[in-house]
């Protein structure tokens, strides 16, 4: 059973909002009170029609001692008690505690492993296959600094992702994938395997993360393209080293006053992980054990391109259906990451 005082606590929150706003709530609070009723109304919305149907049910067994009734309440009955169980579970899952982050836009940072130029080659797909997965979302994909090989693999590079529910769902992908192919490069046939790391970090704020001035040193050199493309003149590239962590960011893309502010965008997003994770830490033993731990040093899948298979080891879950998979289509495998981290959080809750 749902629990019915949990229940009657969030309507009673969202009807304080709704009279709240009505009435003119200060300039200052709308916009924190509006983010607040948006989320509580779709739950809000089901808890109604959970009550509903637990009347529909006790109306119907009431029926059962009217002879003119009877039939009616029997055919009703079983939809009813079918349908309550179903709702019950979608109102357990409404009311798992929110990460406050999922509604953010995403910091993207894709590196080559071990591996050599095959893990940087590596690390290119996967920068497709995302960018496919963001434009088949409907989402923004900006590439904020990119560096690349001589053979087109990527060095390193960092992307803004933006739209709905973006960190929500990619928040998984972090930690080390794993290939196995037959490089390119490979003139025996023999399948190599490489590895690269990704990071997905929720874009902070300056209101979320306050750098002081005397925490950061700023640095600005010559930028270079790939191969020699692209080469900027000027010292406009910017390295930014935050000293009481040594967290190195450098931006290369822009002019020096953009470099400056995407720079300072990545570092802002870093720091606020890393205050997340913390966080998380003291909340849990063990953040190793979650799926979605953001673990960088962890493999979390490995694509295996001879057999056409992807492999999530966190979940143990293989899907022979690799092309797809690097051309974007993610749906299956975070929708599966997604229901494992709610069955995880529903156990916790409720044992």
């Amino acid at each position: 059973m749902v629990p019915m005082d949990k229940l009657a606590q969030i309507t009673q929150r969202f009807e304080f909002l709704e009279a709240k706003l009505s009435a003119g709530a200060a300039p200052a609070e709308i916009a924190q009170l509006s983010r607040e009723y948006a989320d509580l109304k779709p739950i809000v919305t089901e808890i109604a029609a959970y009550r509903r149907a637990l009347a529909d049910l006790d109306e119907a067994e009431a029926m059962l001692a009217d002879p003119e009734m009877r039939a009616l309440a029997e055919e009703e009955m079983p939809r009813l008690k079918a349908r309550i169980p179903e709702m019950e579970q979608a109102l357990r899952l409404a009311l798992l505690p929110k990460d406050a982050a999922d509604a953010r836009p995403a910091i993207l940072e894709i590196r080559p492993g071990t591996g050599g130029e095959e893990a940087a080659l590596f690390a290119g797909d996967l920068l497709r296959m995302y960018q496919r997965h963001a434009e088949a979302q409907g989402w923004k994909f900006q590439i904020l600094e990119e560096s690349q090989t001589e053979l087109g693999g990527i060095k390193e590079v960092t992307a803004l992702i933006s739209g709905e529910g973006v960190f929500a769902r990619l928040k998984y992908e972090s930690g080390v994938h794993r290939v196995q192919r037959v490089p390119e490069t490979e003139a025996g046939g023999r399948i190599h395997t490489s590895a690269a790391t990704v990071a997905v970090l929720p874009e902070a704020e300056e209101v979320d993360i306050d750098i002081p001035a005397t925490d950061i040193r700023i640095d600005t050199m010559r930028a270079s393209g790939a191969g020699g493309q692209h080469v900027n003149t000027t010292d406009s590239a910017v390295r930014i080293t935050h000293i009481p962590t040594g967290i190195v960011v450098t931006s290369s893309e822009k002019s020096q006053h953009q470099n400056r502010a995407i720079a300072m965008q990545v570092l802002r997003a870093r720091l606020y992980e890393m205050e997340r994770a913390r966080a998380d830490a003291e909340r849990a033993a063990s953040r190793k054990s979650q799926v979605g731990s953001g673990d960088r040093s962890e493999r979390i899948r490995t694509y295996n391109f001879p057999q056409g298979r992807m492999t999530d080891h966190r979940i143990n879950l293989t899907l022979y259906r690799l092309d797809q998979i690097m051309a974007g289509d993610l749906g299956e495998v975070i929708d599966a990451l997604i229901a494992d981290d709610q069955a995880r959080k529903l156990a916790e809750m409720e044992g």
